[in-house]
C-alpha cells in the first residue's frame, strides 16, 4: 500500500481513520444482522407455534366445513328442530382428550410466543435506549 508509506503526516492520519470508521461501520452492520436475524428466527418460531396449534385445532377438532350451501344449512336446522338431540349427550373419551390435548398445547405455543414477544419488545426497547 503505497498510500501509507507516505511521509506526510496528515495524509497517514486521514487514512488510519478512514480504515477506523470503515471497521465500526462492518461491526455496525454486522449487528445489524445479527439482530435482524435473531427477530427472524423469533417470528419464524411464533408463527410456526400458532400454524401448528392451527392445525392441531383443526385436526382433532373434527374439522367442521363451513362451505356449506345456504339450502343444506337450512334444512340442518329443521332437522334439528323436528329431532332435538338429549341434553344428556356424553362426549366420547377420544373427543375429551383430543379437546384437553389441543388446549394444552395452544396454552404452551402461547405462552412461548407472549414470552418471545416479550423478549423481543424488550431488546428493540434496550436498542432504543443505547441509541
Amino acid at each position: 500500500m503505497e498510500l501509507l508509506e507516505t511521509t506526510d503526516p496528515e495524509k497517514k492520519r486521514l487514512i488510519e481513520a478512514t480504515d477506523r470508521h470503515k471497521r465500526e461501520l462492518q461491526k455496525d452492520v454486522k449487528a445489524i444482522s445479527d439482530k435482524a436475524e435473531d427477530t427472524l428466527k423469533n417470528a419464524l418460531i411464533i408463527g410456526g407455534s400458532l400454524t401448528l396449534t392451527y392445525l392441531l385445532i383443526s385436526q382433532l377438532g373434527g374439522g367442521k366445513k363451513k362451505s356449506k350451501k345456504k339450502k343444506s344449512v337450512q334444512a340442518q336446522v329443521d332437522n334439528d328442530i323436528e329431532n332435538p338431540e338429549p341434553d344428556n349427550a356424553i362426549p366420547s373419551m377420544f373427543s375429551q382428550i383430543g379437546e384437553r390435548v389441543i388446549s394444552m398445547a395452544s396454552i404452551v405455543l402461547l405462552d412461548l410466543a407472549k414470552d418471545k414477544l416479550a423478549e423481543y419488545l424488550q431488546n428493540r426497547k434496550s436498542g432504543h435506549e443505547n441509541s
